[in-house]
């Protein structure tokens, strides 16, 4: 820096010393942008390894209070004069049937997947296009 202060006073720095100078100025500017970077990923991987546990911890007391929310119903339902044996089997079932309606819906959803068929025809054309060209150069 000192040597640079130097030269430009006198205004007879050389163009090597110019290019040397501003390749310096780049590498320093690249690594700060790299350390910036590296910065700013730390910190959203620090975020989102807190809101990863977050949402664990959501699905498990989820799931707690889906348990004990089931035990409820078949304590409700029991107390509908059901035998809790049956009570048990009945909210088991109901459980199965909401199942099987999701499984229905995702296999509709499934059948809607297009395969990306749009993308497969442009790629042809593309293609084609480029035979075309290369052919009539």
């Amino acid at each position: 820096m000192a040597a640079r202060a130097t030269t430009e006073a006198d205004g007879s720095a050389s163009i090597g010393q110019l290019v040397a100078s501003i390749k310096d100025d780049l590498t320093g500017l690249v690594r700060d942008e790299i350390e910036l970077a590296k910065a700013e990923l730390r910190e959203d991987a620090k975020e989102a390894g807190l809101g990863g546990a977050m949402i664990a911890a959501a699905a498990l007391l989820g799931l707690v209070a889906f348990v004990l929310g089931s035990i409820a119903l078949v304590y409700g339902v029991h107390a509908l004069g059901l035998t809790l044996g049956w009570s048990f089997l009945v909210v088991a079932g109901a459980y199965v049937l909401v199942a099987l309606l999701l499984l229905l819906a995702a296999r509709s959803r499934f059948g809607r997947i297009s395969k990306a068929e749009r993308t497969k025809t442009t790629a042809r054309e593309a293609a084609r296009a480029l035979k075309r060209s290369s052919n009539s150069t």
